[in-house]
């Protein structure tokens, strides 16, 4: 049996880089850090936030994302990401995360929920083996 509850949590740290603009993702042609690559980072999070109490097997999918990024990041800014587990529903998980400047100053907040599905079964539901 999977045990998890709330409160577990992660932090990530990542120093913005030329491959992680809007200009390089095409998500827009500005040099900061894009929108789509800030959401891959709060979902890193939220995986090693649980990662290791799931049971051998099974893994997590991202199923909603509500993410409000408020400030901008330009190449060379060192931003935390913070992913904390709020509420576990049976197989549901609703993690907060925030994305933070050196400072404290926030760069974004939201919530991802994620499922938890048996790895062999949903890669089989795929199509990939």
């Amino acid at each position: 049996m999977t045990r998890l509850a709330p409160g577990a949590g992660s932090e990530l740290v990542h120093l913005v880089g030329d491959a992680d603009t809007a200009i390089a993702m095409g998500s827009g042609d500005v040099a900061v850090l894009a929108t789509p690559r800030l959401l891959a980072l709060a979902e890193a999070a939220t995986v090693a936030a649980v990662g290791r109490a799931l049971e051998d097997g099974q893994t997590t999918v991202g199923s909603r994302i509500e993410l409000e990024h408020l400030a901008a990041s330009r190449v060379g800014t060192r931003v935390t990401v913070r992913a904390e587990l709020m509420a576990v529903d049976g197989r549901l998980l609703r993690f907060d995360v925030v994305a933070q400047h050196p400072d404290g100053s926030v760069v974004a907040h939201g919530r991802i929920t994620r499922v938890i599905v048996d790895r062999a079964r949903f890669l089989e539901r795929a199509g990939i083996r």
